[in-house]
């Protein structure tokens, strides 16, 4: 899925609190969007437009409905708290989450906010939710399949190089962004040899701060 559509997920999503809160009456719907990225030039012609879209398809009308708040964290994941706060004292009635770094600031800053993740890895093992099914508290979202996904991509290589003996990951090493049930490194594969050897190496893309 392309990013720009990824992000129109998304829009659907965030308009699902806003859904939740319509028996109030009409009011302007202000909207908390945290990104790792830096600012485009143009967000309706960027992958953010696509959230923009998102909200449209689900009959929310910038300006008419709600307002948006953009923040843009330069790939410098110290500002997701600082962020966090300042939708705190704008009052936002939903914060949007365009990097899976931002969660554990964003949810230390409220526990009353609606906070949808726009993607996040191990949210139950991470502390974000209870569990998928029931996520509880004030934070749902998307998540990723990486925790059941990464043994059998594991699985793949030790069919493709039968001899394969260590395996090198990259990771985001932002808070958040990783598994904390064991996905990755602990990963074994269901066939082949039952030990390989993984190296795990944390890594940071500049300019890259949405994963």
């Amino acid at each position: 899925m392309r990013r720009r559509e990824f992000l129109g997920v998304l829009g659907g999503a965030a308009a699902w609190p806003l859904a939740v809160r319509a028996q109030q009456p009409r009011k302007v719907w202000r909207i908390g969007f945290i990104a790792g990225a830096s600012r485009p030039v143009s967000l309706e012609v960027s992958q953010f437009g696509g959230f923009q879209q998102g909200m449209r398809e689900h009959g929310y009308v910038e300006g008419k409905d709600f307002v948006m708040d953009w923040r843009f964290a330069d790939a410098n994941p110290e500002r997701y708290s600082e962020f966090a706060a300042e939708f705190v004292q704008l009052k936002v009635d939903v914060i949007v989450l365009g990097t899976p770094a931002a969660v554990r600031a964003v949810q230390q800053a409220t526990s009353t906010i609606p906070i949808v993740m726009g993607y996040s890895v191990d949210p139950v093992g991470n502390g974000f939710v209870a569990s998928l099914a029931r996520p509880g508290g004030n934070i749902t979202g998307l998540s990723s399949s990486q925790d059941d996904a990464t043994p059998k991509q594991v699985e793949l290589l030790t069919i493709t190089v039968p001899n394969l003996l260590r395996v090198g990951l990259l990771a985001n090493p932002d808070p958040g962004s990783r598994p904390r049930s064991g996905a990755g490194g602990n990963a074994q594969p269901t066939r082949g040899p039952k030990r390989v050897r993984h190296h795990g190496q944390r890594a940071r893309r500049r300019g890259h701060g949405d994963e």
